[in-house]
């Protein structure tokens, strides 16, 4: 399943399953797959692309998002903390994400596998609720968990893998350092941006 998980770069990503799904969408200068679901978790500009997410859809293609994108976009479905949507072999479960008002997380489960995408924040005490088989966790602490806090996170949650995203080149000793430090719980995967 691993190899179906794509990085476009910051809280970017493709999951290129049956349906395909991206999450958070920017900046994508050329889209490898139309978008059957857009999974979009905060209102803020790099998770929030209207051009990025026209450019991914196409007719049946499903937006699932906050209530405060929901409102700029009105093709999009609104996605509750807690609520869960499906599509076809698909399920998307809204988790709390705590850096922003509003925002999501997502715990997608497809080809029997969960992943938990953190999105933009802060360890949270629910996380201990979940036991997923991938952890994709934020670790620039601009707002949300630093390496050590999302590394301390995979050792509670043991993950089979674990992704850090929202680090570049810039800051790659984030990632380097939660390597470290999350590498005895989990295999971590440093992915480099696919666009």
């Amino acid at each position: 399943m691993i190899r179906k998980i794509h990085w476009l770069g910051n809280s970017s990503f493709l999951i290129d399953t049956t349906p395909v799904i991206y999450i958070n969408p920017w900046r994508l200068a050329n889209p490898p797959l139309p978008a059957d679901l857009i999974l979009i978790g905060h209102h803020k500009h790099e998770h929030f692309s209207p051009p990025d997410i026209a450019k991914l859809s196409r007719p049946g293609t499903r937006i699932i998002a906050t209530e405060q994108v929901a409102k700029e976009l009105p093709s999009a479905e609104v996605l509750r903390p807690f609520q869960t949507i499906s599509m076809g072999r698909a399920s998307i479960k809204g988790v709390p994400a705590t850096s922003d008002d509003g925002g999501l997380g997502f715990v997608i489960s497809v080809n029997f596998y969960d992943i938990y995408y953190a999105g933009d924040t802060s360890s949270i005490p629910m996380m201990e609720a979940l036991h997923p088989d991938i952890m994709i966790l934020p670790v620039d602490g601009a707002g949300t968990m630093t390496a050590h806090a999302a590394a301390d996170a995979v050792k509670r949650l043991r993950p089979r893998w674990a992704i850090p995203c929202k680090w570049n080149s810039a800051s790659r000793i984030n990632a380097t350092l939660f390597q470290q430090e999350a590498s005895a719980s989990s295999e971590v995967v440093l992915m480099q941006p696919a666009t």
